[in-house]
């Protein structure tokens, strides 16, 4: 009983968002940060950000810990709040010009539409790593700056 309790809680968790996490019956501290987007693609098309705070999970499918989907309502760049549980965190974007609901990729597995990480990191022939996209969150008040790849 105690296992399914625990498996709906996080089930709850995942649905909800950045839903503040429990450790032993603790909060974990969190903080509210800001996540710039600029240089988007499209002032219409679905922008996507994938937050990971795992290294094993990083890119992985459907291993992050949370999406959001936003819109930019007609604006070349967005900004967005995020209460994020204190320690590193990695984003990964998408901007799905086509509106297909998905990340479309050549033959070779390389993005055809808009990709961006954390860091502003700029992969060559693999995907970044965790460490090299990460950010601390450790307070209230940073800003991360993420320019989008066309």
């Amino acid at each position: 009983m105690k296992a399914l309790h625990l498996a709906l809680v996080a089930l709850g968790g995942s649905l909800l968002g950045a839903a503040t996490p429990c450790v032993a019956g603790n909060p974990v501290a969190t903080s509210s940060i800001t996540v710039v987007v600029s240089q988007l693609a499209s002032t219409e098309s679905a922008v996507k950000l994938y937050f990971y705070n795992l290294r094993e999970s990083f890119l992985q499918p459907k291993q992050y810990a949370f999406v959001k989907v936003v819109r930019p309502g007609g604006q070349d760049r967005i900004t967005l709040p995020v209460d994020l549980a204190n320690g590193d965190w990695a984003v990964a974007i998408t901007q799905d010009t086509n509106n297909n609901d998905r990340l479309d990729k050549n033959m070779m597995g390389i993005p055809t539409e808009p990709f961006a990480f954390s860091n502003n990191v700029r992969p060559r022939f693999a995907p970044p790593d965790f460490d090299d996209c990460k950010f601390t969150v450790s307070g209230p008040g940073k800003v991360v700056s993420i320019v989008l790849k066309p």
